[in-house]
């Protein structure tokens, strides 16, 4: 049995390596083809707004919605970051939003600013761990601060295959994954190259 196990952890970490060399390999025109991007002014000025890499706000985006600002999920997640309304009207009562409403969600604009808002908010409540803060934009904030308690008793920090949802581990590794790609092949247009 430990010899399978073994087996596969050296099989996942092989495809692990074997998925950075092709993005690190990927064509920059073909990456523009996959993983397209819109909405680079509103991204670049949430991200600065926030303290944020550009391209984890990108790479979010991309994962959440595919850059359509006109999707809501079945648990009533709206836009281009897939905010919560309920998210959305803490964010607005933090910062003073008093005239916020449901609809201003469908707005690229609002919706980058709030989700990057509160991905900023993860980042700090979990000093600045993107993995952390990643899972906790997906699974929420109660189930990562279980895994990191867990982590923690176990004496080592998160790791991605520590996250017991498959949903969850393959949400933040692709927003990982996406955040290189992103950075590497949209640095201009997200301001990282001048």
């Amino acid at each position: 049995m430990w010899r399978k196990l073994a087996v596969a952890a050296l099989a996942l970490g092989a495809l692990a390596g074997a998925w950075a060399i092709v993005d690190a390999l990927m064509p920059s025109w073909y990456a523009r083809h996959v993983y397209p991007l819109s909405h680079a002014a509103e991204i670049r000025a949430a991200a600065t707004r926030n303290g944020l890499d550009p391209a984890l706000v990108a790479a979010v985006i991309y994962e959440e919605s595919r850059f359509r600002d006109d999707v809501s999920s079945h648990q009533g997640a709206v836009g281009l970051m897939q905010v919560l309304p309920s998210t959305a009207q803490e964010i607005a009562r933090q910062t003073g939003g008093t005239d916020w409403t449901l609809g201003d969600l469908a707005d690229p604009r609002v919706n980058t600013l709030y989700g990057s808002y509160y991905l900023r908010e993860l980042l700090d409540r979990y000093g600045g761990s993107e993995l952390a803060a990643v899972a906790a934009y997906n699974a929420g904030q109660g189930n990562v601060d279980a895994w990191l308690s867990q982590a923690r008793a176990a004496g080592r920090p998160l790791r991605v295959r520590d996250l017991p949802f498959a949903e969850t581990r393959a949400y933040v590794g692709d927003v990982l994954r996406l955040q290189k790609i992103y950075r590497r092949t949209y640095g201009e247009e997200l301001g990282l190259r001048r």
